[in-house]
């Protein structure tokens, strides 16, 4: 596949002889959409609001942190917040069955990556399921939240939503422009017109609305902060994330010395036979996202470098007026949401 997704990039003509197939993708998806608006597919409705927070790309956009910065704003602003997300990679189990709780001490294999990340880093319910709409009915029967916040799911039509954001890579764009297989897009670029709020990462640049940044260095297993400068003979960039190379490129802008990269396909499940080429005095570096894979077996010499967003605010502003006005403002004593 990694030919397909470069020629989504340097706009290559092999990418075209997929035409066929993208067809085929668009009038599935022209299909199922007309039968959600016509009614023959019903959406879910839950009890209270629900945020997505998604893209119309495949890849990294930068969700993550935008979902994590999200859940602290909703805190600042007196809501109860709650995660759903699909659990890519989560294992079936008959013992825990789906919606399924995340916490922090779940095995990544039963939790997914992601949502096991954002349940460390958030402390907020984090629930899963390939249907989001359960998901969001777990949630609010389990916890007392009052409001809901989808990680990706843009796609998911069967989940009603109040609020729709998209994360779009600064970077990247939209490749070709084309959709999937002949580009990166899961929906055509129209799709934009109709959601809340479109957001550009652009990544550690300083200019932008929505900016990443990073702290120091932190140890796998030892959560322990060490400074950048402490790796100036240069580290080896392991990663299983969807758009790797703007890790690479945060790594360059922080002026970390980049001795090789490893890169692995997305959502990766790691086991200590991919580190078998390191030496034991070979300095790892990889994301949050795969470190929380990796914590089992992580050596002491490997490290996480934790990213969090950097919100403008101006678009910060845009975002509260935006929840306010389509999910209603926090009442004082109960906690509970009035919609507009």
């Amino acid at each position: 596949m990694r030919w397909i997704e470069q020629g989504w990039y340097n706009k290559s003509l092999k990418v075209y002889v997929l035409l066929p197939f993208m067809v085929v993708f668009y009038v599935i998806y022209k299909i199922r959409l007309g039968l959600f608006k016509l009614g023959v597919l019903a959406q879910v409705r839950a009890d209270i609001p629900v945020i997505v927070v998604g893209n119309i790309s495949v890849g990294g956009t930068g969700k993550t942190p935008f979902v994590i910065y999200l859940v602290k704003l909703l805190h600042s602003m007196g809501y109860t917040p709650g995660i759903v997300s699909r659990g890519y990679g989560a294992k079936s189990d008959p013992t825990m069955p789906f919606p399924r709780s995340v916490n922090p001490q779940m095995q990544v294999d039963y939790s997914g990556d992601e949502p096991k990340l954002m349940a460390l880093r958030t402390k907020v319910p984090v629930v899963i399921s390939p249907v989001r709409s359960e998901a969001v009915a777990y949630l609010t029967q389990q916890f007392s939240c009052d409001i809901v916040i989808s990680d990706d799911g843009l796609q998911h039509y069967q989940m009603a939503r109040d609020v729709e954001i998209v994360i779009v890579d600064g970077q990247r764009q939209f490749g070709n422009g084309w959709m999937l297989p002949v580009g990166p897009l899961r929906e055509p670029k129209t799709r934009l017109n109709s959601v809340d709020l479109i957001v550009e990462n652009s990544g550690f640049s300083s200019n932008g609305d929505y900016q990443q940044i990073a702290g120091g260095i932190v140890h796998i297993t030892q959560d322990s902060t060490v400074d950048i400068e402490d790796f100036s003979n240069g580290v080896h960039l392991v990663s299983g994330i969807g758009n790797p190379q703007r890790f690479e490129q945060t790594c360059k802008e922080l002026g970390i010395n980049t001795l090789s990269t490893s890169w692995f396909d997305d959502h990766h499940a790691f086991s200590i036979a991919d580190f078998a080429k390191f030496g034991s005095e070979d300095i790892i570096l990889m994301t949050e996202k795969d470190a929380v894979k990796c914590r089992e077996f992580a050596q002491p010499n490997w490290y996480v470098l934790p990213i969090d967003a950097k919100i403008s605010d101006t678009l910060e502003q845009k975002i509260k007026h935006i929840i306010v006005n389509k999910c209603g403002s926090v009442k004082n004593d109960n906690r509970n949401t009035s919609r507009k």
